[in-house]
């Protein structure tokens, strides 16, 4: 665990001990001056001990409190005071890019992507206190949404390692900022220490974000199979796959609810005819403008479609809470033209929108564990240069 900070020096009020320097004068009559001095000396003795070991005591005391306030600062310094909902939160990561971190089921360990080994990413594992840090992809072409199976016994992820070794080329941001698509991208399954890996997509283009449902019975994913980006739905050896999405525009990101019978997803449907030709264009080079995007639900069989959030924003990276009944997302609604994403909670219905973090950057991709008692998520917080994402993990408060 890396949680490199430094608490503010303390100022400690200084205490003065009292030196015993006579004893009681009553008693002393009919001694000898030699045994009244001493007995002089012997409580001047007394009172020096006395002294050590009070200051002793105030030393631990003093330890103790510091360490109280470093532990506090810790906190302290990761967590803003408005952000009521977190405790304890704690940096994992040191530095660079690193993203999209999940918990496996049993909530011991996270699967995430990070360039910390170059500048394309690849997929890591560690221990939820950001110990045993290890590389489970192999290294080649560029890697993304990676998840554990439920019963910890695969992993999933999306690489582009097919199309080449190399990285694959940043998208042109003359067009603005845009979302690469690289059509480079499959879905694959390995076991937790990347061998035995097996390809499920063989279509041609994207197909990536793929996430599994907690019982294990579907995986959920984006791809541009039919032309348009949508949803589909596929068994976990890649057979059976159903579409879920039909509408124009981008449905993607999707994840299931912990009793697998609901999926969120961020989505894009242009409206003008303008954006229609806007959006058309940019997939043709395949590329995304993801500048507006809403919360969606639906039934696990693409069924009960409903938009949850209403406005101009980027909504994205939504995950159910274990209740069913509520979504946390990231959303720039705060800054809709700049890049101030912060973590919100909603009702499935769209009531009851609080906004939990109050970073000014980038807060994103969070996820609970099982019992919901734990919340990863990404940030630029306490970045060491300016923009790296590091992965967090705090106690949630409700």
């Amino acid at each position: 665990m890396n949680t490199a900070w430094r608490p503010a020096k303390s100022q400690i009020d200084r205490h003065q001990v009292c030196e015993f320097a006579e004893c009681e004068a009553g008693g002393a009559a009919g001694l000898g001056s030699r045994r009244a001095a001493g007995g002089r000396e012997r409580l001047r003795l007394n009172g020096r001990l006395l002294k050590s070991a009070l200051t002793v005591i105030a030393i631990v005391v003093l330890a103790g409190a510091g360490n109280s306030r470093r532990a506090a600062g810790q906190d302290d310094l990761l967590r803003l005071p408005q952000e009521k909902h977190l405790r304890n939160i704690r940096q994992l990561t040191d530095g660079g890019e690193n993203a999209e971190a999940y918990f496996s089921s049993d909530g011991k360990k996270l699967i995430f992507q990070s360039t910390r080994d170059g500048n394309c990413d690849q997929i890591y594992e560690m221990n939820i206190d950001g110990s045993d840090v290890r590389k489970i992809s192999n290294g080649k072409g560029r890697c993304t949404c990676s998840y554990f199976f439920p019963d910890g016994k695969r992993i999933l992820y999306s690489s582009t390692f097919l199309a080449g070794d190399e990285c694959p080329p940043r998208p042109d941001y003359s067009h603005g900022y845009v979302w690469a698509l690289y059509p480079g991208y499959d879905i694959f399954t390995a076991n937790p220490d990347g061998s035995s890996l097996k390809r499920l997509t063989t279509t041609a283009g994207y197909d990536a974000e793929a996430t599994i449902a907690p019982n294990g019975s579907k995986i959920v994913f984006t791809s541009v199979r039919d032309g348009d980006l949508d949803i589909y739905t596929m068994d976990p050896d890649g057979r059976n796959v159903k579409r879920l999405t039909t509408e124009l525009g981008y449905d993607g990101g999707p994840f299931f609810s912990y009793d697998s019978q609901w999926i969120v997803y961020r989505a894009y449907h242009p409206q003008t005819d303008e954006e229609k030709k806007e959006y058309r264009s940019l997939l043709q080079q395949n590329l995304i403008h993801p500048t507006t995007l809403d919360l969606w639900i639906m039934k696990a069989d693409g069924s009960g479609k409903r938009q949850v959030t209403h406005n101009t924003a980027a909504n994205f990276a939504p995950y159910f809470f274990p209740d069913g009944k509520r979504i946390i997302f990231a959303s720039n609604m705060a800054d809709p033209k700049g890049r101030d994403f912060d973590l919100y909670l909603v009702n499935t219905d769209g009531t009851g929108l609080e906004r939990i973090t109050y970073n000014p950057t980038f807060d994103g991709f969070p996820m609970f564990t099982y019992d919901g008692k734990k919340l990863v998520f990404a940030s630029n917080r306490h970045d060491k240069i300016a923009g790296e994402t590091n992965i967090f993990i705090a106690d949630w408060v409700e």
